[in-house]
Parts: C-alpha cells; structure tokens; sequence
C-alpha cells in the first residue's frame, strides 16, 4: 500500500507502524535478535557504500566548515532540550542531557547507569527519538520534496557488465564481517553499519568493486527488520516508564527534530547541495533509517552519510565532556545550597530543599 502511493521507503515505513500496534498490544514476536540487527545494519551499509562517489567527497571537503557547523548546533541544542527536560522535578540534568543527546542511542543506553543516568528514562526516550525520526522522515521526503519513491535511480553500471549476484552476495558478507570486526576491534560507534559502510566506501574508491552490485533483494529484508527494532521499542511498560514526563519529553523531541530540520535548510542554502540532502544530512539520529530513505529516495547518499557520521562522532566525543560539566556543576550547587541551609534559621515542619535525588528538612 505505502508503496502504491509513492512513499520513500515503505518496507522500513510499514514495519514500523506495525510493530508499534504488536508492541503496544503485547502481542506478535520478539524484538530482533542483535545478531539479526547487525546483519540487516551491515546489509544496508554495505549497499550505501558501494554507492558513493569520489565527486561528492572532494564537494564535501570544500564544504566541510557548514558541515562541522551546523554539527556543533544540533550538539548544543540537544543539551538545551536536555537540560529543558531536567527542569521537570522527576528527571535530573544528566538524565535529560543523556535522553535528548541526537545520536548513538544504543551506545548511550548502555553507559547511561555508569554515568549516573535514570536508564529506564533514557532508554524510553532515545528510542521515542528513534522512532519518531524513522516514522516522519519517509512522509516528509515523500510529501515535502515530493519524490518518486518508484524510480530506481540511474544505476553507475550497465546491467551486462554487473557481476553475477552471487559475486554480491560474498562481498557483502566478507564486508560485513571484516567491518564489523574491524569496527568492532577499534570500538568504532555503532560498529555494524560505519564499519562495513566505511570499509565498502573505501574499497568502492579505490576502484576495486566497481562492477560488483548487491542483490536488490537485500535493501527490503534491511529496511524491515530496521523499522521492526525500532517499532518493538514502544511497549506498555516503557510508555508506563515515561508516562509522567512523556508530553515535555514529546514535545522537545518534536522541537529538536524541527529545529534540526531547520537547520538542514540552512546547510542547503549554504552549500547549495539541494534541500533534501540538507534536510537528510542533519536529521537528528537514526543512521541506518537515515541512509535507507536516502537510498529509496535517489539522494546524494554520500553526503548525506558523511555529514552524519561527521555529527555522531562529534557527539560521541563530547557528551562525557558535557556529562562531567554539568555532574560537577549540579555537586558545586548542592553543596552552596547546602552551606545556605545549615547557615538559615529553620522553619519548623517546612521543606527547605526540594531535589530529584535528595530532600532536606528541618528536624
């Protein structure tokens, strides 16, 4: 149906919508096994990999200082709408920061208890983020740049000088498993899709699989169980875990994903590298969802995927900086109001300090 009406992406689109009705009604299977997950990141990255162009790495190079700029704002502005969110009194500034943070959602759930996060809070509204990306993108490219989802684009190749699909196949497992491992090895974020992206890109540029071409089954088998992952994220209880701050937390995440849009316009006008590149390019998370609608879509996969790994890295690199600013920012403040407290007549049964963490009173 999705595709009859010429939606970008409508595997990933109509996975999503109905793991989201099994996951809320507690029915249907399981969410994907990461073995599954990983393959089917690995499938999408080697496809996008063996598609860039050494044209739109040297535009890139030239445009980089926009890239890097307009990276550093949707930094900036996820640790707004973080500490935003931490003004609600059942979520402290870490957690905020760490649940609004654009990117890595799965690293970010896993070192969320180390850093001192609520991981039930973070977990909830990372994945919200995850699918409300996965969810919009396909309608917005198909309605707002209105695009023919049923081209299939200007293959670099003639099908007579293809090799045949079985040649395909073994690259793309090789590439897979070498990336992955690779990545994996040198702790790479998320390790499934930028290695063997990385890796194919690499090779693709040096000229050694020009010929070599992935089944065109393999795209829809990815998109769906990428769609699926994201849509089990929305069960009972981890709506249950988010009911009370769910509206700011939907709010701002509305809010980040159209400022980042904005942002993408800006970008466009700055590198002049057409508005739907800039709109892909800064969309707030989702890198596999991101490069498969770039994919179905005809855009300039290569820019696209380069000013996202450009903003994850960032991201990756400064959020334990940010985190331990602001955990040490909140220690110096408790401590001052702590100092003002002891200092203060006391107000027999009055609450002298409210906190997420601690309260104080008057004996």
């Amino acid at each position: 149906m999705f595709a009859h009406i010429g939606l970008a992406a409508p595997d990933l689109f109509a996975a999503l919508l109905v793991a989201i009705v099994f996951a809320v009604a507690g029915i249907g299977p399981a969410r994907p096994s990461r073995p599954v997950v990983m393959l089917s990141q690995g499938m999408l990255a080697v496809t996008i990999g063996l598609s860039v162009q050494r044209e739109t790495l040297t535009t890139l190079g030239s445009h980089w200082p926009a890239v890097v700029t307009v990276a550093i704002a949707t930094v900036v502005l996820s640790v707004l709408a973080g500490l935003m969110l931490s003004l609600h009194r059942h979520v402290d500034a870490v957690t905020g920061i760490l649940g609004m943070v654009a990117g890595g959602a799965t690293g970010l759930v896993a070192v969320a208890g180390d850093l001192g996060a609520d991981e039930r809070t973070v977990v909830v509204a990372q994945y919200l983020r995850v699918a409300l990306v996965v969810l919009t993108m396909p309608l917005v490219v198909t309605y707002a740049f209105a695009i023919d989802a049923s081209s299939d684009g200007d293959p670099a190749i003639s099908s007579a000088a293809r090799s045949p699909w079985w040649v395909g196949l073994l690259f793309l497992a090789g590439a897979i498993v070498i990336g992955t491992g690779l990545a994996t090895l040198i702790r790479l974020p998320i390790p499934a899709t930028l290695g063997p992206l990385i890796l194919t890109a690499a090779i693709e540029l040096a000229g050694g699989v020009h010929q070599v071409q992935v089944p065109i089954e393999v795209m829809p088998i990815a998109f769906i169980v990428i769609g699926w992952q994201a849509g089990l994220s929305f069960t009972r209880s981890s709506i249950a875990a988010l009911r009370r701050i769910f509206v700011r937390t939907l709010t701002l995440m509305v809010t980040v994903i159209a400022t980042c849009a904005g942002l993408g316009a800006l970008l466009s006008l700055w590198t002049a590298v057409g508005a739907l590149q800039g709109y892909l390019a800064t969309t707030p998370g989702g890198l596999a969802a991101v490069l498969a609608v770039a994919s179905a879509s005809g855009s300039d996969v290569t820019f696209v995927a380069a000013s996202q790994v450009i903003r994850l890295v960032l991201m990756l690199i400064s959020l334990p900086l940010i985190v331990a600013l602001t955990a040490r920012y909140l220690r110096r403040r408790a401590r001052r109001i702590g100092e003002r407290i002891r200092k203060a007549p006391c107000r027999s049964g009055r609450s002298l300090l409210t906190d997420t963490r601690t309260h104080l009173a008057c004996p």
